[in-house]
């Protein structure tokens, strides 16, 4: 969605995955707060995430630089996550988590209902019930952009 609905040229990911556009904690009234702090992504602390996280969080605008990326959805995001989310090494390892060992792999789930990314128009409710039935039942929240381009 990101590469077809923006005027940016970016780079779909090599091996096609729905990828993770970022990790928004919400407040218990479903709101999702943001900008609740600021500070760096240290690229070091980072470690053996940095792999992972390039494939499945990839900055599709600029491939060389995931890091200023990831910095701001952490820091737009993740640092309102508190107390759940403790820094910014727990926001990306629960994205980690949540993505790869917890069922909620959306790449995973919409493929096994034929759902690609191919580039082609879906229908919100096939996404949704496929999201539901491939998590048990947890509801998705999804945040559509238009395509602008002619």
């Amino acid at each position: 969605a990101a590469c077809n609905s923006n005027p940016i040229p970016c780079k779909d990911p090599p091996d096609k995955l729905f990828t993770i556009h970022g990790l928004w904690p919400s407040d218990s009234n479903g709101h999702d707060p943001v900008n609740c702090s600021q500070s760096t992504v240290d690229a070091q602390k980072l470690g053996n995430l940095t792999t992972q996280l390039e494939i499945i969080w990839p900055n599709v605008y600029n491939r060389k630089d995931h890091i200023s990326f990831w910095n701001k959805q952490w820091n737009k995001h993740g640092s309102c996550g508190h107390p759940t989310i403790m820094n910014d090494i727990h926001y990306f390892q629960t994205a980690i988590k949540m993505y790869i060992t917890q069922k909620q792999n959306v790449s995973k789930i919409l493929s096994n209902a034929k759902i690609e990314p191919e580039g082609k128009p879906r229908k919100q409710i096939d996404i949704v019930n496929a999201i539901l039935k491939g998590t048990g039942d947890k509801e998705p929240k999804l945040k559509c952009q238009k395509n602008n381009q002619v």
